[in-house]
């Protein structure tokens, strides 16, 4: 009961527990451990990750990207580590995001929407709960939240403590991300420094020519007496999949202004393919929270799957409530897209599409690496215009996983990365990544494309 005055808490709301009943998938297997209870106790009573304001902002923002008006960009690593929570390697992501995010904004004349796939992607689902090696059968790798990589018994273990590692590793890499982007490394004025420390390559050349015209262009504006204020820092919000449910309720509060739900977990949260049945754990929690949400869409999903989803999610229909990130693959894409969003679009919803390009376009090659190449994935993201133009709806966005080091996890590019390179270069604990050149090759291929609508 919540006394006349009094803010209510989260017990207030115990439709926030209906998914403990529900059919749950990708669940880790840690609740008997000894430390799950303390462990629960204390992410409850930590602060918020993220604050309300900053969700209903992001949320106004994705608005504006339904209704055609801005452009999302998503990236980040597959599977973030502990171990790679440094000053260098954050700041190197958040400088490829910046750079992809102005590249877009110039090229294509259209604000863009950053989203880092950082602070909270430490878990990821697996197809199979075992792994076998040398006759060996053990936990699968879930990422560093659930267990560990090395494939040994303590290492595999699910343990809970683990949550409490990846809520202050989260902590300390949004500290440096909010630093960042409003303590002046943002700023537009400094467009030219963010290519220091990354190897030259043709991505690197295009960009450094981009940049020049960008500072002629401000240098004008400055003579003319512009003011400056909104290029000094900039919004880089962050999102992660909502895997461990355990983890996202734990960290749910209660608003003071609105006494609404919130994930404090990240502003944007998403619910994968192998996740999204319409009566199972996820899709309830997620839709009792006022976060904006993301759903996966794979090539087997049908327009009335993704009008469920819609009627469970957002039932309101309200302009950036609900994301739809499709991950067709490239030869799958233009056959499978059209229906949904043809679907979507007799029903008047308003949702954000944004292609996932990297999911459905993974191979295995013969030294055993799991790979993507580069051309298709951007083949993917063609498609996806291509749809979209044909049906007159709006491409609202991608998401990558990508990072700012110089790895060779992708094949191909203008400067191409060939398989030899792996053995040296290649350092994902899941998936492969587009590294920095190829990050930026993506953004330009985009600009393009949302510069002919």
């Amino acid at each position: 009961m919540t006394l006349p005055g009094a803010v209510p808490t989260t017990n207030d709301f115990p439709e926030l527990e209906e998914w403990r009943s529900l059919t749950i998938h990708q669940h880790p297997q840690w609740a008997e451990h000894k430390d799950f209870t303390s462990v629960i106790n204390e992410l409850s009573a930590v602060p918020p990750l993220v604050f309300a304001g900053e969700v209903d902002q992001m949320r106004s923002d994705l608005a504006r990207v339904a209704n055609g008006e801005a452009f999302l960009l998503q990236g980040g690593d597959c599977a973030e580590t502990f171990a790679g929570a440094t000053a260098d390697k954050i700041s190197g992501r958040v400088k490829t995001l910046l750079q992809m995010a102005v590249v877009l904004t110039y090229g294509a004349s259209m604000p863009v929407v950053k989203m880092g796939r950082m602070a909270g992607q430490f878990s990821k689902p697996r197809s199979s709960n075992d792994e076998t090696r040398e006759g060996i059968t053990l936990p699968s790798f879930r990422g560093e939240m659930v267990n560990g990589f090395d494939f040994d018994e303590n290492s595999r273990i699910h343990d809970p403590n683990r949550m409490l590692t990846g809520y202050h590793t989260s902590a300390s890499t949004l500290n440096l991300i909010r630093a960042f982007t409003k303590g002046g490394f943002a700023d537009l004025r400094s467009v030219n420094s963010w290519n220091k420390g990354f190897t030259a390559n043709p991505a690197h050349a295009r960009y450094e020519s981009l940049a020049a015209e960008i500072d002629r262009a401000i240098k004008f504006m400055e003579a003319c007496g512009a003011d400056f204020a909104p290029f000094k820092d900039t919004d880089v919000y962050t999102g992660h999949e909502a895997l461990l449910l355990d983890f996202e309720r734990a960290l749910t509060r209660i608003d003071s202004r609105t006494y609404q739900p919130y994930d404090t977990s990240a502003h944007f949260l998403w619910i994968g393919e192998r996740t999204r049945g319409l009566e199972d754990a996820h899709v309830n929690f997620l839709s009792k929270v006022r976060n904006p949400i993301g759903v996966k869409l794979g090539p087997t999903t049908t327009a009335d799957d993704a009008l469920a989803l819609i009627d469970k999610l957002d039932p309101n229909r309200e302009p950036g409530r609900l994301t739809f990130i499709t991950r067709m693959g490239a030869d799958k894409i233009r056959e499978n897209l059209p229906a949904i969003v043809e679907g979507v679009q007799r029903e008047g919803a308003k949702v954000v599409w944004v292609a996932d390009p990297m999911h459905g376009n993974t191979i295995s090659v013969p030294s055993g690496f799991k790979t993507r190449r580069y051309d298709d994935v951007i083949d993917e993201i063609r498609g996806f215009f291509e749809v979209h133009e044909a049906l007159g709806t709006f491409p609202g966005g991608i998401h990558v996983e990508m990072t700012g080091d110089d790895v060779a996890e992708c094949l191909g590019g203008s400067d191409p990365i060939e398989e030899s390179s792996f053995a040296d270069r290649y350092e994902t604990l899941c998936d492969p990544r587009l590294n920095h050149q190829q990050s930026l090759e993506i953004a330009f291929q985009v600009a393009e494309y949302l510069a002919k609508r």
